[in-house]
């Protein structure tokens, strides 16, 4: 089958192998033959140039593509924050029940990311609120940086050092004028399983913003540090203690190479059903759920959603020792290499699903259909939102009157949390 050159990138030998034995099943390859069609499996690079107006590409109807052309939007640190930012201020103006605050000024149902600044831009901000809590500690990540690189932890003003102070204007000023930072809260309360820090790695797709259809993984893992976990200020620096990317842990003495310091989703269901009950459990997956969904709703107005295109993304999510999800980031391209034989299943499978939806009934592609594809074709993907079956079923409302009759993803009825349920999926 044809690539045309210089378009895409092979990111691992899992995608080459997994996207030509799909090509093969459906048989795509003696068709691709005459030419008459592209599949694109693209990094976030080359993306730009296919969408870029200088370049003067254009795509066909049988021309796909897994990137939306301004993916960043969700997949930057600063322009998720802002693009949430935004979308809670739009409800607030709008009276939506979803933007209630608290008596202190807190959003009561919004609150699922960090307190977080721009910077240089928010440096005075991010002082006042500094001055608020000064034994507070905070994490400073770079905005287009992945798998933990330039992150570092602070709970002095005198330890950014990365950053200084301009004397004649009195304004915050960056060395490298050419990288921003954000500066988030750091969650200092995260549950512990062993002793030992983790996230959750979640897998969401996709296949149209306008309406909003999406699909989770069921196949998600948690990430567990290599050293147990401790709040002092002396273990700062250590970053094995503190961030769960792979790219870092797999350097650490502790590192084990045979589960890659890793557990399944439902393995983290069991120990929290078995240690905190499945009320609770099933409570909290349906507010990481429901987190995701608002993270799309935000930036779907934004979004350049090209007929062309699909997105997987990959959702970092933290939880805090109240069992609270907190959104840490978005992945535009979650790595699909394999540290273990778990690994290699997991994302080899990921893949053949991702194509499945996005290519159903082993058809040449058309981004003309409606991008609703049959439940049999799902794999372990199930539908999380679909904007345009809420709507018609008169169901799509963000609050119900009467708590505890929340539709999940499976249909199931939410737990009662003692306050007005957030009905966000189908």
């Amino acid at each position: 089958f044809r690539i045309m050159a210089g378009k895409v990138k092979w990111v691992t030998d899992i995608e080459k192998s997994v996207l030509i034995n799909n090509f093969e099943k459906r048989g795509w390859i003696q068709v691709a033959e005459n030419e008459d069609w592209n599949f694109y499996w693209m990094s976030v690079q080359t993306i730009r140039n296919v969408f870029s107006v200088e370049t003067g590409y254009r795509l066909s109807d049988d021309q796909i593509v897994n990137h939306f052309p301004n993916h960043y939007e969700l997949t930057r640190k600063d322009l998720m924050v802002k693009n949430i930012k935004r979308y809670r201020k739009e409800l607030e103006k709008e009276g939506s029940p979803l933007a209630e605050k608290d008596e202190n000024g807190k959003y009561i149902y919004l609150d699922f990311v960090p307190v977080t600044f721009m910077l240089p831009a928010d440096y005075n901000l991010f002082v006042e609120e500094f001055r608020k809590n000064p034994s507070s500690t905070w994490i400073m990540k770079p905005c287009g940086k992945a798998q933990g690189k330039g992150i570092f932890l602070i709970n002095k003003l005198s330890q950014i050092k990365k950053w200084s102070r301009d004397s004649k204007t009195s304004s915050f000023v960056s060395q490298s004028s050419k990288e921003a930072y954000v500066i988030s809260l750091y969650i200092n309360n995260p549950l512990l399983i062993g002793g030992k820090k983790f996230d959750l790695r979640l897998y969401v797709l996709v296949s149209t913003y306008r309406p909003l259809r999406c699909y989770m993984y069921k196949l998600g893992f948690c990430r567990f540090c290599t050293v147990k976990y401790t709040p002092s200020t002396s273990e700062l620096d250590n970053m094995f203690v503190h961030l769960t990317n792979v790219a870092i842990q797999k350097h650490g003495d502790d590192y084990n190479h045979i589960h890659g310091g890793k557990w399944t989703v439902s393995n983290l269901r069991l120990y929290l059903e078995s240690t905190r009950g499945k009320e609770v459990t099933n409570k909290l997956f349906d507010e990481i759920h429901w987190i995701i969904v608002q993270s799309l709703k935000a930036v779907a107005p934004v979004m350049n959603n090209d007929k062309h295109c699909f997105e997987c993304y990959g959702y970092d999510i933290i939880i805090d020792d109240k069992l609270k999800p907190w959104l840490i980031e978005v992945n535009a391209s979650p790595s699909l290499t394999s540290s273990t034989a778990n690994d290699r299943i997991l994302k080899y499978n990921l893949i053949n699903d991702t194509l499945n939806i996005a290519v159903p009934n082993a058809e040449i592609p058309d981004c003309k259909w409606n991008k609703s594809p049959p439940k049999e074709v799902l794999g372990n993907y199930e539908v999380l939102y679909d904007e345009e079956m809420a709507q018609s079923d008169g169901t799509d409302r963000d609050l119900r009157g009467r708590p505890g009759q929340s539709t999940g993803v499976k249909g199931s009825r939410a737990r009662d949390s003692g306050k007005p349920v957030l009905t966000t999926w189908k």
